[in-house]
C-alpha cells in the first residue's frame, strides 16, 4: 500500500516540474557567486560606461524558468518555485559565511583575503539581496499570470515574458541598491546604468529563451 502511493505521488508530479526545480535551486545560488564579477555592455559617456554585474545572466535565466512553470502549471506551482528558492540562497549565505570564517592552513592557503573579498557579503547586502529577490521574482510570476488571463490562452508568450521580466528587473535593481548603497553611496548614477543594462539583456535573452523552456518543459512531460 505505502509503495503504491508513494509511486502515485512520484507521478502526480509532471517531470518538468522537477527538473525546472532542481535548475532554478541551482541557479539562485550561482547568480549571487557570478554576482561579484562585473560585466561591460559596452560605453555610455553620460553615464560613465554600461556594467552590469555577471549575476543577471543567472538571475534572467530564474525570470523565464519562473514564468514557463507559471505558463505550463500555473501561478501557483510558479509562486511555490520562487517561495522555495529561499532556501538554497539562505543555506549558501550561511555556508559561505561559515567558510569565510572558518581559519585557513596558513603553511599554503594564501588566498584567503582574495576569497573573503570576492565572496563575502555584509550583513545589509545579504538583506538586500533576499528582499529583492523575493519581491522581483514573485512580482514576475503575478505580472506573466495576469497578462495570460483566466483563459490561459498562451498567446504573446515572447510579449508577456518580456514586459514581466523587464519590469520585475527594474523593481530588484531599484530595492538592492536602495537598500545596499543607501547612505554610502550615491544610488542614482549606480541605479540608472543597472536598469539600463538590464532593460537591454532582457530585450535580448528573455523572448527566446521562455519559447526554449516553454517547448523543453512540454517535451519533458510528453
Amino acid at each position: 500500500m505505502a509503495e503504491t502511493i508513494s509511486a502515485t505521488s512520484a507521478r502526480s508530479l509532471p517531470r518538468s516540474l522537477f527538473v525546472f526545480a532542481l535548475i532554478y535551486g541551482g541557479l539562485v545560488v550561482l547568480a549571487g557567486i557570478l554576482g561579484t564579477k562585473l560585466a561591460s555592455l559596452g560605453t555610455w559617456p553620460a553615464l560613465g560606461g554600461l556594467a552590469v554585474e555577471s549575476g543577471i545572466f543567472a538571475f534572467l535565466l530564474l525570470v523565464v524558468l519562473a514564468s514557463a512553470t507559471a505558463e505550463l502549471h500555473g501561478r501557483k506551482q510558479a509562486d511555490a518555485l520562487v517561495r522555495w528558492g529561499f532556501l538554497p540562497l539562505i543555506i549558501s549565505m550561511v555556508l559561505l559565511m561559515f567558510v569565510i570564517h572558518v581559519v585557513p592552513p596558513a603553511s599554503f592557503w594564501s588566498d584567503q583575503d582574495i576569497f573573503a573579498k570576492l565572496l563575502g557579503q555584509g550583513a545589509r547586502m545579504q538583506f538586500a539581496g533576499l528582499i529583492a529577490y523575493g519581491v522581483s521574482q514573485t512580482l514576475n510570476v503575478a505580472i506573466f499570470a495576469r497578462l495570460k488571463g483566466s483563459e490561459g490562452t498562451g498567446k504573446m508568450l515572447w510579449l508577456r515574458a518580456w514586459i514581466a521580466g523587464l519590469l520585475s528587473q527594474v523593481v530588484d535593481t531599484v530595492l538592492f541598491i536602495t537598500i545596499a548603497f543607501y547612505g554610502v553611496d550615491p544610488v542614482v548614477p549606480i541605479m540608472t546604468g543597472q536598469i539600463i543594462s538590464k532593460v537591454l539583456l532582457s530585450t535580448i535573452l528573455v523572448p527566446p529563451l521562455i519559447y526554449v523552456f516553454v517547448a523543453l518543459g512540454r517535451r519533458l512531460d510528453s
